[in-house]
């Protein structure tokens, strides 16, 4: 069992529906006197686009249940780890590095691209923010570059704050702003040992491009993988972009701005969405989303929402994390010090929200890093890919080719 005594880290990544503006806190703020890097926002990340992918995809295999509906989001999760990585060296880096399948150089350099892109695009249904809050105690210091790394890649505000009742309270009020209310309170108490929260905030609200009208909503049937029958309520309309190979079928419904994108893929009859999960790869999807195939293409698709809480810290070892996990191995030197203790991450806690309905869709998901001390119509008939059985989804930055969520649906009514 871990050593609970010294100090504690808390990184948090709240990536969560309906996120806009700001909280005020009496916090003191600590990038007052830190600016961002111009150079930081120069990077082409073309190439990073399939790692990216990659890391979500396995991240997704590790974390897929064939009992219950998954979801996750491999951008916000990475977004925390990430951030988190600037603050390690040695094996600790290396093996985070490795999980990633980038450098943190890499990682700095994809997420800074991300919000410049954001920040040009102020329509845009898909939103980012973050902030760090220290304590105040006296044996924790941080180190400057990890500031200065924060603020120019993630456009991180940092606060100091008592660790207290009123940090508390000021954490929640910022995560209920940033979440309309939808996530009123992500901790109740901090604990002696905490010393840090790291908050990436991820937001997702965008509209179809044609919302669904009444008379295309109907009552279905969905099939459960064990073959119980599921009353829904489906939605009909005709798509004009079609996947297609050995394995699934599918189609792209894209969302109103035309950067953004819902993309269901359906097993074909015979192969199993476990089986399906277990064989595709970063580099199968960002293929697969590259070469579409334009044509008529019927659709159904159930109306769903759904949640999930996902314990990462049993599913990051697997994929090579293990020295960040213990205190005796685990290197956080280049975030900070705090006394004569050493950090390691002790929890990674990723919650996810969905809603898909008749006008568009609303995505969210949170992530937290726990870190403690101690060591015109062609002449074919249209295809059709009709959602009434177990399949895989995704919403998909269309300019990225890059999966934002990974989930399945294995039963719309739970």
């Amino acid at each position: 069992m871990k050593r609970k005594t010294g100090c504690a880290l808390l990184a948090a990544a709240l990536s969560l529906a309906l996120l806009s503006g700001c909280s005020t806190t009496s916090a003191k703020d600590l990038m007052e006197h830190i600016t961002p890097s111009a150079e930081t926002q120069q990077a082409d990340v073309t190439s990073l686009r399939p790692y990216v992918s990659d890391f979500g995809v396995r991240l997704f295999q590790q974390s897929f249940s064939p009992e219950e509906n998954t979801l996750l989001s491999p951008i916000s999760a990475l977004s925390a780890l990430a951030m988190t990585a600037n603050g390690a060296q040695g094996e600790t880096l290396n093996q985070m590095e490795d999980a990633f399948g980038l450098s943190v150089e890499e990682g700095n350099a994809y997420m800074a691209h991300l919000h410049a892109q954001l920040a040009q695009d102020e329509e845009s249904p898909l939103h980012l923010a973050n902030s760090i809050w220290f304590s105040d105690r006296e044996d924790l210091t941080v180190q400057p570059e990890f500031l200065q790394t924060a603020a120019g890649y993630y456009g991180a505000g940092a606060y100091q704050a008592p660790f207290d009742a009123s940090t508390v309270r000021d954490i929640n009020r910022w995560v209920d702003k940033h979440t309309h209310g939808m996530i009123p309170e992500i901790v109740s108490e901090l604990s002696t040992d905490s010393v840090m929260y790291l908050v990436n905030a991820l937001a997702f609200e965008g509209d179809w491009a044609e919302p669904y009208q009444s008379y295309q909503v109907k009552s279905g049937t969905f099939t459960t993988a064990t073959g119980e029958s599921r009353e829904v309520e489906l939605m009909y309309a005709q798509q004009d972009t079609y996947f297609e190979d050995e394995w699934a079928t599918g189609f792209l419904q894209p969302y109103r701005d035309g950067n953004f994108a819902f993309v269901a893929l359906l097993p074909r009859e015979g192969i199993s969405v476990d089986e399906y999960v277990d064989n595709i790869t970063g580099e199968y999807l960002s293929q697969l989303l590259a070469h579409p195939i334009e044509t008529p293409v019927n659709t159904a698709l159930p109306k769903f929402s759904t949640q999930q809480t996902i314990q990462l810290e049993n599913i990051l070892p697997l994929m090579g994390m293990e020295a960040p996990f213990h205190g005796e191995t685990a290197d956080f030197s280049a975030l900070g010090t705090c006394g004569d203790v050493s950090l390691y991450i002790n929890r990674v806690l990723h919650k996810t929200y969905i809603n898909v309905s008749e006008r568009g869709t609303q995505a969210g998901a949170a992530t937290a890093v726990e870190m403690n001390a101690g060591g015109s119509m062609p002449s074919t008939p249209p295809k059709e890919v009709i959602l009434d059985r177990p399949f895989v989804y995704l919403l998909v930055d269309c300019r990225e080719n890059v999966p934002l969520f990974l989930g399945t649906m294995m039963d719309p009514t739970r």
